[in-house]
């Protein structure tokens, strides 16, 4: 099922629409894990399944500039081991764990807010 999000974009970062295995942001449709971020184009995020992610995956969010990380674990809410998040607790960033259309809504509630956020979007096939 596709979810379409926003009417008018409020940022030029904020996310369209999402369905189960993919996230449109700026028209344009990604069907493969992500990093957004509240300043920066869609990056790549290498991580398949949950499984994969790992410290190096998570880490990839420091870099963002943000506050707070959104990590969306997929079609369903799972919690990573908890060392996981070293790298963002290290760094002082919040983070949120949630499952990923979750994740996709409230990335964009927050970016409406003016806040610094990034997102780690897992989309499995």
């Amino acid at each position: 099922m596709a979810m379409q999000l926003l009417r008018e974009a409020t940022s030029e970062f904020a996310i369209t629409g999402y369905t189960a295995t993919s996230v449109t942001v700026g028209g344009v449709e990604h069907s493969r894990s992500v990093c957004l971020s509240h300043r920066a184009p869609v990056a790549p995020w290498p991580v398949a399944s949950f499984d994969d992610i790992d410290v190096a995956a998570v880490a990839q969010a420091v870099t963002a500039g943000a506050d707070i990380v959104l990590i969306g674990t997929g079609r369903r809410l799972r919690f990573p081991k908890p060392e996981v998040l070293r790298p963002l607790r290290e760094a002082q960033m919040g983070y949120e764990i949630m499952d990923t259309g979750a994740a996709c809504r409230t990335f964009n509630v927050l970016l409406g807010e003016g806040r610094q956020v990034a997102a780690l979007l897992l989309f499995e096939p």
